[in-house]
């Protein structure tokens, strides 16, 4: 292959949900063509939109391409049209979640979301930077649950001692390479002492290994007054499933909706970049997405992929645009189409 800006060329595998996402990933292939960036997409379809093209939702193909590339950036899946609200009564009527049956495909057992403010994007708070690390593959996530007699249903909570510290060392690891100096695990020992006890001990017995890392633990409910209060304090947080899900989302609205985020997701000798948020076209029409959410994962790939200098680029653009603040798309202000948004920040390229 060629190489591009003293980068050699690399295939990734684009995952195509549908809905929004087909604007967004048309967005950063023209960001990607004018910072000249060494990628090659190779597009599997997944979700809705698969079936609609008479495929699997989660074909094989797809899984076989991301683990022999190691490397996929993905948008949101969209289930089929119809779905509902799973109830106790009706659990085999509801489908597969897909996004979740994905990364569970894929043996992806971390996600890292990067929450920090955006120049230009209204937030109750400047100054924050921190790391959220969700771990995905079990807790209350495994949907282990029955009903044991009417009105009466039982979950339970799954951790495992190899699973917490397989989570923990990435989180500490990320840490060092990154220069961060504490990490805090979220967790609710005092309550779920077997649970959330091995969990809080694997943490501090990976701890130990980073010396020069401040190890620390935070009560989840306590944690999520000291993010309203003062976010700034922390560095890189690392909670169990349930945790995780909820932080991720309370730490997008400190900075300012979950637009502004990405997620990295972590798997053995896998990382998939994904969009946080999308919706079908039904909600949003054509070409008036935003496409934030997808870039900035996008941005995260190249930057990983020793592409730093056209991650840069492409990052001091999307400021620029966003500071100026004329052009915009309407769920961050402003009624510009995606297609109006993407040519503001080529043109500050």
């Amino acid at each position: 292959m060629t190489a591009t800006l003293g980068v050699p060329m690399r295939k990734v595998i684009f995952v195509q949900g549908g809905g929004l996402g087909q604007d967004q990933e048309l967005s950063v292939r023209r960001l990607f063509a004018a910072a000249k960036v060494p990628v090659e997409f190779e597009v599997h379809l997944a979700g809705r939109i698969a079936l609609e093209h008479g495929k699997d939702a989660l074909p094989k193909a797809t899984f076989d391409a991301i683990r022999e590339c190691g490397l996929a950036l993905k948008t949101k899946l969209l289930q089929p049209k119809g779905v509902g609200m799973p109830t106790a009564h009706g659990p085999s009527s509801v489908p597969t979640n897909y996004n979740v049956a994905f990364r569970r495909q894929l043996g992806l057992f971390a996600s890292m979301r990067p929450v920090h403010n955006l120049p230009g994007i209204a937030s109750r708070f400047t100054g924050v930077d921190f790391l959220l690390f969700r771990e995905i593959t079990e807790d209350l996530y495994t949907a282990s649950e029955h009903e044991i007699v009417p009105g009466v249903v039982q979950s339970f909570k799954i951790v495992t001692e190899a699973a917490c510290l397989r989570f923990f060392k990435l989180a500490f690891d990320t840490a060092r390479k990154r220069g961060r100096k504490t990490v805090h695990c979220i967790h609710k020992a005092n309550i779920l002492k077997m649970a959330d006890g091995l969990f809080l001990e694997c943490f501090y017995r990976v701890a130990k290994e980073y010396p020069e890392i401040a190890a620390k633990d935070l009560i989840v409910d306590n944690t999520c007054n000291q993010l309203v209060s003062r976010p700034q304090q922390f560095e890189v947080l690392a909670a169990g499933n349930l945790y995780g899900d909820l932080l991720s989302d309370l730490g997008a609205g400190l900075v300012g909706g979950v637009s502004t985020t990405a997620a990295i997701n972590k798997g053995n000798g896998t990382t998939v970049y994904e969009a946080v948020y999308g919706a079908s076209h039904e909600a949003v029409p054509p070409d008036m997405s935003n496409p934030l959410p997808l870039i900035l994962p996008a941005v995260e790939l190249l930057k990983d992929l020793g592409a730093a200098d056209a991650a840069a680029r492409i990052q001091k653009a999307v400021e620029a645009v966003l500071l100026e603040g004329r052009t915009r798309t309407r769920d961050i202000g402003g009624t510009a189409t995606t297609t109006a948004f993407t040519d503001a920040i080529i043109g500050r390229m």
